[in-house]
Parts: C-alpha cells; sequence; structure tokens
C-alpha cells in the first residue's frame, strides 16, 4: 500500500480500524490498516445530534441563559457564571503537547476524545476548546474540530464562522485602526508618531497580498498615507483581551489599555485616547458570550475565543472556564502548541488572571513526533512519511524525547501532575510506545495509550483513568514570577528558563541554556503598565526541527526577509 501522508487530520484516514463499541482498553497496532475509513467529515455529518436544551441541562446550565442559533450552536449569557457559582467544582485539566511538527500530535482531537472517555468510566466531562481561524482552515493545517470519532459537531459550523464571533473581533479592532486614521486625519492632536504606530488591521483569512501596506492614498480627502498591513484576526490583541476579559466590564477597561503607538515624545497612546474603547466593546458584546456545542457523544463543549498560540495567549476564554468549572466532574481545556508555550501562557496568565488552579495536566505525544524531534527526518506537510521514521526505532524515539522530557518539566515546574498521553498512529511499534513509557517514568508521570480518534470515547478510557487518578493527588501550583515583577527583562528571563528548549533530565548531564535576551518587555516597562504578565513569542531558533525547516525553506540571499509581527 502507499505510504501515509500528512494531512490536515491526525492520521492518514485510510489507515485506521472501525470504531470500537467496547470499553475494555484498546490494543496496541502492530500493522497497517488498509480498511476504508470515512473521511471526518463524512464522520460528522453522520452524527445524531442531541438537543442543545437536553445537553445545557446535564450540565447544570439554566435553560434561560441559552441563546439558541440553530441547532448545532447556542450562546451562553453571562448571567450563568453567578448563577452556577455555588455549584460543585469540576478537576480543571489542561491538554498539551511536544512541540508541534508538521505531522500534528493531536491536541485537540485528544481533548475531545478524553471528554468523551471520561462518560465510559462513569464520570462527567465538559471540554473548553478555541474557535479556529478560516486562515488555517483552509490551508494546509485544516479545520480544528478534532478528527475521527472525536470531534464537536456540526463540523462545518464550528469551522466556519460558528456564531460570528471572529467577525465581531476583526470589526472591533478595524475599527480602532479607522479611529487612529481619522485622528491622524483630523489634526494628530495626540502627537502620534507616523514611524511609531504599532495598531494594525486584521483580517480572518490568508492574504499574503496585504502584510506590508501603503494607505491614504488618493486625493487630499483620503487620509494621511503611512505604511501598515494586515494581521490574522487570531493574532488581534482584541482576541487576546476577550480571552482574558472576566466580565463585560472588564472586557471595556481592556479595550482602553490597548496600545496603538507612540507620540514623537515616547508616551504611549491608548484606545481610551481615541475614544474609540467603547465603541469596541459594544461591537464585541455578543461575542462575549461562549458558544455551546457537543461531540460526537453527546459531550458538551464550549468554544470560545481563538488568540493563536504561538504569538499571542494560544487558551480559550476564561468566562467559558468559569461556567464550565460547574458543569461536571472535569473541565478539560486545550492550550495551543507546545507546553512551553500555550501551557506556560495557561499557567502564567490565564490561570493567574480567572484565578482557577489547575489539577492536572495531560500531555499529547506521538511515536512520529517524537522520531521528528530527533532531526533525522525531513518531513513536508501533504508529502509521504519517510521509511525509516515509521521502521522501528526506540533509540530515536528517546533521542527526539529530549522535547517530551523539557516539556515534562514544564508541567511540573508549575506544580502540577502530568500524564503523558501517547496518541497511537497504526503501523506504530511496541518497543517505539515503550520508549515514550520509559520517558514519562524518568520524570514520575503516569502514561497511557489512547486511540480515541479510531475509536471515540472508549479508546480514550484508559486515558481518563489516569488523568482522574492525577487530578486527585495534591496540586501545589505556581506561577513562574509573582504578581508584582515589572514586566520588563525579569519577566521574561524566568519564562524563558522555564521553558526553555533544552531539557535537564535527571539521567543525563546537559549545559545549561543561553537565555536569550528579550528585547521587546524593556519598552513596556518604561512607559507601559508596572505590573503584568508576559508572553513569549517564540521564534524558531528555539528549537531544532524548526531551525532546519527555515533553513529549508529560506530564501535566496538576494531577497529580503521580514520579521514576523504580532498586535496580540
Amino acid at each position: 500500500m502507499d505510504d501515509p501522508v500528512v494531512t490536515g487530520s491526525c492520521v492518514d484516514t485510510d489507515q485506521i480500524p472501525a470504531p470500537r463499541t467496547d470499553r475494555s482498553p484498546s490494543p496496541i497496532r502492530r500493522t497497517r490498516r488498509t480498511m476504508s475509513f470515512p473521511s471526518d467529515l463524512e464522520i460528522a455529518r453522520g452524527a445524531n445530534l442531541r438537543p442543545l436544551t437536553e445537553i445545557a441541562d446535564e450540565a447544570g446550565i439554566p435553560a434561560d441563559c441559552l441563546e439558541q442559533y440553530g441547532e448545532g450552536a447556542a450562546k451562553i449569557k453571562l448571567d450563568a457564571i453567578d448563577r452556577m457559582s455555588d455549584g460543585p467544582k469540576a478537576k480543571y485539566v489542561v491538554v498539551s503537547a511536544i512541540t508541534p511538527t508538521p505531522l500534528g500530535e493531536g491536541k485537540t482531537t485528544t481533548t475531545v476524545g478524553l471528554g468523551q472517555g471520561f462518560s465510559h468510566i462513569g464520570r462527567k466531562a465538559t471540554i473548553a476548546i478555541r474557535q479556529p481561524s478560516m486562515g488555517p482552515t483552509f490551508g494546509i493545517k485544516g479545520g480544528a474540530a478534532g478528527g475521527g470519532y472525536s470531534q464537536v459537531v456540526p463540523m462545518e459550523l464550528f469551522n466556519l464562522h460558528l456564531t460570528g464571533d471572529m467577525h465581531a473581533v476583526t470589526a472591533a479592532h478595524n475599527m480602532c485602526s479607522a479611529m487612529l486614521d481619522a485622528h491622524l486625519f483630523h489634526g494628530n492632536e495626540l502627537d502620534l508618531d507616523l514611524h511609531n504606530i504599532t495598531w494594525r488591521r486584521v483580517l480572518d483569512i490568508n492574504e499574503r497580498a496585504l502584510r506590508n501596506i501603503t494607505i491614504g492614498l488618493g486625493g487630499r480627502l483620503d487620509g494621511i498615507p503611512r505604511e501598515t498591513g494586515f494581521d490574522i484576526t487570531a493574532a488581534s490583541e482584541v482576541m487576546a483581551a476577550l480571552a482574558l476579559c472576566t466580565s463585560l466590564q472588564d472586557l471595556r477597561e481592556r479595550m482602553g489599555r490597548i496600545v496603538v503607538g507612540y507620540s514623537k515624545a515616547g508616551t504611549p497612546v491608548t484606545a481610551e485616547d481615541l475614544q474609540v474603547a467603547g465603541s469596541m466593546t459594544v461591537i464585541l458584546r455578543e461575542a462575549i458570550k461562549p458558544n455551546l456545542m457537543q461531540t460526537l457523544e453527546g459531550t458538551p463543549a464550549l468554544v470560545h475565543c481563538g488568540p493563536f498560540g504561538n504569538i499571542a495567549t494560544g487558551n480559550s476564554s476564561i468566562v467559558a472556564d468559569q461556567i464550565g468549572i460547574h458543569t461536571g466532574d472535569f473541565l478539560l481545556t486545550e492550550a495551543g502548541f507546545g507546553a512551553d508555550m500555550g501551557a506556560e501562557r495557561f499557567f502564567n496568565i490565564k490561570c493567574r488572571t480567572s484565578g482557577i488552579a489547575p489539577d492536572a495536566a495531560v500531555l499529547v505525544a506521538t511515536v512520529r513526533g517524537l522520531k521528528a524531534h530527533s532531526g533525522n527526518h525531513k518531513i513536508v506537510a501533504g508529502k509521504p512519511l519517510p521509511e525509516a521514521l515509521l521502521a522501528e526505532n526506540p533509540d530515536e524515539v528517546h533521542q527526539g524525547g529530549d522535547n517530551l522530557r523539557k516539556q515534562l518539566q514544564n508541567m511540573q515546574v508549575h506544580g502540577v501532575s502530568p500524564v503523558v498521553a501517547i496518541n497511537v498512529f497504526p503501523g506504530d511499534h511496541d518497543a517505539d510506545i515503550q520508549a515514550i513509557h520509559e520517558i514519562a517514568e524518568e520524570y514520575g508521570a503516569r502514561a497511557a495509550v489512547t486511540t480515541h480518534f479510531a475509536d471515540g470515547g472508549s479508546g480514550a478510557a484508559e486515558l481518563a483513568e489516569a488523568v482522574a487518578e492525577a487530578a486527585e493527588e495534591p496540586s501545589d501550583f505556581q506561577v513562574l514570577y509573582p504578581d508584582d515583577m515589572s514586566p520588563t527583562r525579569p519577566t521574561a528571563s524566568a519564562t524563558c528558563r522555564s521553558a526553555s528548549p533544552r531539557p535537564t533530565s535527571p539521567s543525563r548531564r546537559t549545559r545549561p541554556s543561553r537565555v536569550p535576551r528579550p528585547a521587546g518587555p524593556s519598552r513596556f516597562g518604561r512607559s507601559g503598565p508596572r505590573s503584568a504578565p508576559v508572553s513569549c513569542t517564540r521564534s524558531v531558533a528555539t528549537c531544532a526541527p524548526c531551525r532546519a525547516s527555515a533553513r529549508r525553506r529560506a530564501p535566496p540571499a538576494s531577497t529580503s526577509t521580514r520579521t514576523a509581527r504580532s498586535s496580540a
């Protein structure tokens, strides 16, 4: 048969067996499957959706707090937060992963599968995940609803517009952009420096030609000519603020604090200074309400906000978690990218802001992903995988396992018990899987094989048992730096030291990584807020596979390159 290929799904769908219906642990697959397997879309369209009123009732969400958006989704009024606050509190679990590879490790699929898996061990769970951006949805990455028999449905609604929150964020962001340029046109009373305006525009699709543009061309009434550009909506600071707010009033204050640029004297100019923060908040008055959907097996799914994990906070909203924490035995939330990024921001930014402490963490790993981190293979999305990567090689798993080791440390440094979810693919070898178990044992972490893609919730029952055990252990959750540390170099350095890509394995001695000198926070330390957590953006320089991939994609020397920028 043909080699498996990297696709938008977490595995090649031609190689997955039919779904299991029993609750016994799934056996490890030793050979590649050739039987037909339906596509994600076919599975999603064949789902028997339950009425969302039933889903909400079982979760304890008041019926009068629901606002139906057709049959597939509903908004939840923020009144539900106070009305549910006296209910029992669920165990709070974050799902993260090793540093992502072009293969995809299956974080969302694992989050969905694990949520379904709890019902197979007699427990109730709710999942909280981000809304997808249509840029990646129509790109090679594909949608973000999960995959196989672990999906949030309806898939089309989930991936395309949903209830319009993305468009509301886009409109609020661009309203600020329009007011900024109108201010410049009408005399620039705030003395904004045209060469030091940091606020750009956003759009929720991939549009390379709009990354860097010149505006204000035409006649005298068409504005002040200047250079600017577009980012993607998921990178907007408005999106990050929406995800971190705890109420409509809090959102209003966060909109006002947004820095859009600097005056010629170096003073920060905010959205409040432009008198646009109130308008931005009004545009978001419906978008602040979390969306309720369901998985293929009827597990409640709170879908809200979508800040990118590589350049923003990478987590779903706090208001969704404030509701979900009172809906069952477990609340599972996904943190974008690897544990050194999304999970680090979950711990140090989201949990710090919400005041909700996690009880356990899940770290998703795959045999193929760890072999990719060995640096021995060239992997290109959409192309057949190298045969050497598919061959049994536990030594290579251990070699690439340095990434898993460091990510386990990133979890444990926050005082949270990690569980390694071994997302098994068809053709994975027993010895390679055992190597992941051995790495987990080095750090005293639990590990469980999961086959939720093919088997749905029953395939994640073993993982659910392990997570339930970990969540019962005493938690000593702590953030990396105190609240009163100023957002300057010490704060960023504390984060960089913890999330450095080099592990300090108890079984081997390694040279300590040189902490990179942060360039950005110093400006905010001088003129911005005196106390705030810092979101450190990772570059391709932080991991060997990314560096190798970047070298392969590097343009000729005569071609200029651009530095990635984010408004988040």
